[in-house]
């Protein structure tokens, strides 16, 4: 419990909001490499990433996280520094205590204590960071795949720390994730005065229609792995400023989630034909956030739900719900995935925290894995 405390501790102390990695990584890689671990550090861009590994052969396991945390918010309305790791109530605060430095630290020291047990382990451990995670995701983890696959360096099984728990450690596992598509659409009218209705064509009531079929569209029934896709609209703008002006133009920022039942292909089909059924004068840009993807329920999933039982007495439940994670690059080249990790409840919320007995469970946790992955 000390060990992990005490680096949990120095991990949260290090301002590293996103793309800033604030030195974790560095201390990190001098830590590994005590231990025996070649660490190799790739900059791409502001973003630094860390690449260790200790042994040479297979399988390999890897434990993977992003070092970078969100801005904190009102600092007012924290009742301690974000910055300044503070125990109280059975709690450790700050921000990045539960996404995901306490994870982080639990690795290294669910690592630390197995390479005491087995120094001469069988396959390879690998740790995989970046600071680019919380951000647009474009030189983190993603190239560090790339760089591998060049290499053909594969991993076998791979644990995300993100936090995937729900109420308690260990009731929730993630073996997937939902795809995410946005679109940005501008419908055009013809802008004019509020009482001139017959010179103006208003682009929020031509669009309403539209909108609604949008909303009320069942894109897919999901499958027994995902949920099913989901359509919502984050933003809408129009006007002038003016209350008695008809705008020319409406934008709408919207957002899919969706299963492996729905392709992009076929989620732009189907808006671009709701659309132009309500006969719109439109035009609709699109960004692919992530694929859907779906690691294959094996041996990794078999042993960390067994570990997470052994420890907390909880079955976990395997989902695919949630927002997206750098999982949905690792699965390139890794066959099995899973996310485990600390209760979301205060996720990129002021005061951050993650329970002390919860921080001292998860290493145990990640230490049964390791020991039933590498004999």
């Amino acid at each position: 419990m000390r060990e992990v405390l005490e680096l949990a501790r120095d991990l949260i102390a290090r301002k590293s909001v996103t793309p800033e990695d604030g030195g974790c990584q560095e201390m990190l890689a001098a830590r590994l490499a005590r231990s025996g671990f070649r660490c190799e550090p790739m900059k791409f861009g502001e973003v630094s990433n860390l690449w260790a590994r200790r042994g040479t052969g297979a399988p390999v396991v890897c434990f993977a996280g992003h070092t970078d945390v969100v801005p904190t918010g009102p600092l007012s309305e924290w009742h301690s520094d974000p910055f300044v790791p503070t125990i109280r109530d059975g709690k450790l605060f700050g921000r990045g205590a539960a996404d995901m430095k306490s994870s982080i630290a639990a690795f290294v020291v669910a690592t630390e204590m197995f390479l005491e047990e087995r120094p001469n382990h069988s396959g390879s451990i690998a740790f995989l960071l970046t600071s680019d995670e919380e951000g647009p995701a474009l030189d983190g983890t993603v190239r560090v795949v790339e760089t591998l696959k060049r290499r053909n360096e594969a991993i076998d099984y791979c644990i995300v720390g993100e936090p995937t728990s729900v109420d308690a450690l260990g009731d929730m596992l993630k073996n997937g994730r939902r795809g995410s598509l946005s679109g940005k659409l501008v419908v055009r009218g013809v802008q004019g005065h509020v009482a001139y209705p017959h010179l103006v064509k208003n682009p929020i009531h031509l669009l309403a229609p539209a909108l609604a079929g949008l909303a009320y569209t069942q894109w897919d029934k999901g499958n027994e792995s995902f949920p099913p896709t989901s359509f919502q609209v984050s933003n809408i703008h129009a006007g002038t400023g003016a209350a008695n002006v008809v705008p020319g133009s409406v934008e709408v920022d919207f957002n899919f989630r969706f299963s492996t039942e729905s392709t992009e292909a076929s989620l732009k089909s189907r808006v671009e034909a709701i659309l132009k059924k309500h006969g719109l004068d439109y035009s609709v840009s699109w960004v692919l956030g992530a694929k859907p993807f779906l690691s294959r329920r094996g041996r990794l999933a078999q042993t960390v739900i067994a570990a997470g039982k052994k420890h907390t007495g909880r079955s976990a439940e395997l989902s695919t719900t949630g927002g997206t994670s750098d999982a949905r690059f690792i699965i390139e080249i890794c066959p099995e995935v899973i996310e485990l990790g600390p209760v979301n409840a205060s996720i990129h919320k002021l005061n951050e925290h993650i329970s002390l007995a919860d921080l001292e469970q998860l290493p145990r946790i990640y230490l049964e894995t390791l020991r039933a992955l590498l004999p």
